[in-house]
């Protein structure tokens, strides 16, 4: 039987990402060199694309990179040691490159919507809020206490290698963060939001909990002109450091998704369009997830939790159908935005 359909009939080949660490990884600062020595062989098993973890400088060289402490240090100052957890900066652009030249490519993960690790304390008007109920409900009157703001005193290394300083390594008028979860003057944890001229939580985030802006450690306020400058002119920094061909973003339903919108057109601009840009927003309502991909015009696509929940479930069951596992999932809606 002869198949007389075209070529152009046939769906496009489909590229294969992996997640290339778990939570668990051995903090020897190793990792990536053992990435550099896999990739070839990655690469013959059909892995197209590498997800990296967070490369960036973490309050310490056990964390993950999630307890983000600088953004421009990607393992090369004597800031909470040298190296990441995952390694040198050196060892970082070896395996970047060795990656391009076999063909794979590189996603970084971006952590935009906290800081940890801060140098110095800032005395901030705050208000302590209900952590499991409606986030908007204060527990207290304001009160006026010393709590860590994302505040970096160390502008040097900056000013070394890009020509640049980072908001969070100066004196600003305005506190880049807008939410914390410790008190250092009694040494209480809970959730305060901080106030000041124009301070709030963002109306662009999910509404579990009636405003879920905060996630953990110093949650940074992109309504202050100077950190969305700031994180722009990161990933412009960030591209010429390390040749990537996406970014992975963490925890969007937790910061404005009208500065990620603002920052996705400044990629376009900075460096062109085509990236891979994927988001973590964990949430099982499909008409949520449609919505926020519409209202990125399709630039971006989720991981499809909803997805996985199927597979869970399916999991766990005895006599499971398959063929109902993409039933209610972001894959079946909107297949060409879905991370799966």
């Amino acid at each position: 039987m002869t198949d007389n359909s075209s070529v152009n009939d046939f769906t496009p080949e489909n590229y294969t990402m992996m997640q290339a660490f778990e939570w668990y990884v051995p903090a020897d600062q190793k990792h990536w060199q053992r990435l550099r020595t896999a990739v070839l062989g990655l690469k013959a098993t059909g892995v197209d694309n590498l997800w990296i973890p967070p490369g960036c400088k973490g309050s310490s060289q056990q964390g993950n990179g999630y307890d983000i402490y600088d953004l421009y240090d990607l393992g090369e100052f004597d800031q909470k040691g040298i190296a990441t957890k995952w390694g040198r900066k050196g060892d970082l652009v070896q395996l970047v490159h060795v990656a391009k030249e076999a063909g794979v490519g590189i996603y970084w993960d971006a952590v935009l919507n906290q800081k940890a690790g801060a140098d110095r304390v800032e005395q901030c008007q705050v208000v302590e809020v209900d952590p499991n109920g409606w986030r908007c409900n204060a527990l207290a009157s304001p009160k006026l206490t010393l709590v860590e703001t994302a505040q970096e005193p160390l502008p040097a290394p900056i000013k070394s290698t890009a020509g640049l300083v980072s908001i969070f390594q100066e004196e600003v008028k305005h506190t880049p963060a807008k939410s914390t979860d410790y008190n250092n003057a009694n040494g209480r944890t809970a959730i305060y939001r901080i106030l000041g001229d124009g301070k709030n939580w963002s109306n662009f985030v999910d509404k579990e909990k009636g405003n879920y802006d905060y996630l953990m450690f110093a949650d940074l306020d992109y309504t202050h002109p100077e950190v969305e400058a700031d994180v722009k002119a990161w990933t412009t920094w960030l591209c010429g450091q390390v040749p990537i061909g996406g970014i992975r973003f963490d925890a969007i339903k937790h910061y404005s998704k009208e500065f990620l919108r603002s920052l996705v057109e400044h990629l376009d601009t900075s460096v062109g369009p085509g990236w891979f840009l994927v988001g973590e927003f964990w949430q099982d309502s499909v008409e949520a997830m449609t919505t926020y991909i519409r209202n990125m015009q399709h630039k971006f696509s989720l991981f499809d939790a909803p997805l996985v929940y199927n597979f869970s479930q399916l999991s766990n069951t005895e006599n499971a159908d398959l063929t109902k596992v993409f039933d209610g999932s972001l894959v079946q809606v909107e297949p060409v935005n879905a991370g799966e």
